[in-house]
């Protein structure tokens, strides 16, 4: 079946060389890598054992979306593994994907272990980022093997296995959604409405780089804002809901059960202090 491995870089370079290692660590070699670059300084990568094609894709948004979609679009193999730039994929990682999609043509999401500003070196070790780093506070994983998750929205484009073929049969990303926020979410909402499952992958994973986050993330907050309100006209539902209350009780926002009323952008000063020190 062949397996394409598909990332988008807007910058953070270091992120994606560090990505391109692990991959020539993993016990399973992807067949090809695709990058969409989205912007930023030029990509240099290693000389690997696998063809690696660079795309460009360039917007004054962050078109995940369109972006995702272009990268799917060109792989040559049957199984596609999305994986964040700022993720090191775990040795094994490459393989279960392989081995589960055999069998089941489902959603797998991967396990994200958070990694601190200083865990990670030039020269590093997995079993040191094990030691390292940190799962996340709301998804649970199994130790092993996999497990059904059935709240859509917990799915996350971070790190996932899908077969190409239910892909383009689900319709790849919403295009509708442009910049960030929300288009992942939808994506689960409308596989688990064509009655596919969604899996958590247990026992394997991958490594989330550190870089600075905001909670919520602010800096986005017109695009939130704006794929919250393509979502609900979508689904009937927020998405987000925890940013949208965030940016409520700060008076950016004034959210009822059918719109979302702005009433201010945020401050300079309100973005700074939302920055995160944790990087989840």
């Amino acid at each position: 079946m062949g397996l394409s491995v598909l990332t988008l870089a807007s910058g953070r370079r270091l992120h994606l060389q560090r990505l391109i290692e692990g991959l020539c660590r993993s016990e399973v070699a992807p067949d090809e890598l695709i990058i969409v670059d989205m912007g930023g300084p030029a990509i240099r990568y290693p000389t690997t054992s696998f063809p690696i094609k660079v795309l460009a894709l360039r917007d004054t948004h962050l078109p995940l979306a369109r972006a995702r979609n272009l990268a799917a679009s060109e792989a040559r193999y049957e199984r596609l593994v999305f994986l964040d730039v700022d993720c090191i994929p775990m040795s094994a990682l490459l393989g279960s994907i392989c081995s589960t999609l055999e069998t089941y043509n489902v959603l797998l999401c991967a396990e994200i272990r958070y990694l601190s500003e200083t865990a990670i070196h030039e020269t590093w070790l997995e079993d040191a980022l094990l030691r390292d780093s940190k799962t996340h506070p709301v998804r649970a994983f199994p130790a092993t093997g996999t497990r059904v998750e059935c709240n859509p929205g917990l799915f996350w484009s971070l790190a996932f296995g899908v077969r190409r073929a239910l892909f383009q049969n689900l319709g790849g990303f919403d295009e509708r959604f442009t910049g960030y926020g929300g288009e992942d979410t939808d994506f689960g909402f409308r596989a688990h409405q064509a009655g596919v499952e969604l899996l958590f992958l247990g026992g394997t994973g991958a490594f989330h780089q550190y870089h600075e986050t905001y909670e919520p993330p602010l800096q986005h907050f017109g695009d939130i804002v704006r794929n919250a309100e393509t979502f609900f006209r979508i689904w009937g539902v927020w998405p987000m809901r925890g940013w949208l209350e965030s940016c409520e009780s700060m008076g950016l926002i004034r959210l009822t059960d059918r719109e979302i009323i702005t009433v201010r952008s945020p401050h300079a000063f309100e973005i700074e202090m939302a920055r995160s020190n944790t990087g989840v």
